[in-house]
């Protein structure tokens, strides 16, 4: 089951901008190193779950892994060789907007050489320049 919310107010969100830092979510708070992106962008769903199972999969069942972002925000698409006009499209898959700053996977239970293996990993599936923090920096 892919990531997206039960329910929205509205089906179709306009695309806006992404601007300033993360003043919130910014700190490693779960876990105990965690992987916080350098620029904004959106995350879709696929990508978060690819991140996900790329993590455990080399985890191998030890630690724990916190997701640190949700997809709230749909984006529509329209279909392939269809004319312009005829009104915005469907909604294709949810995103989630990301600030620069933003801690956006933690890992805890491993340590430092795991830790690293693993986020450098994850980095591999997300869209945005990413870099490791730790709690104690």
């Amino acid at each position: 089951m892919p990531l997206m919310p039960k329910s929205v107010k509205y089906r179709k969100t306009q695309r806006g901008k992404i601007r300033g830092k993360a003043t919130r979510g910014n700190s490693v708070a779960f876990g105990e190193y965690g992987i916080q992106s350098l620029e904004p962008g959106l995350i879709t769903n696929r990508q978060i779950e690819a991140a996900r199972v790329t993590c455990r999969h080399f985890l191998r069942g030890t630690g724990h892994v916190f997701i640190r972002l949700f997809p709230h925000k749909s984006m529509t698409a329209t279909p392939a060789e269809t004319r312009m006009g005829k009104g915005k499209g469907e909604p294709s898959e949810w995103v989630a907007r990301v600030k620069p700053g933003k801690v956006m996977f933690e890992i805890g239970g491993v340590d430092f050489k795991i830790a690293q293996e693993a986020l450098r990993r994850m980095s591999y599936k997300l869209p945005v320049r990413t870099k490791m923090v730790s709690r104690r920096m």
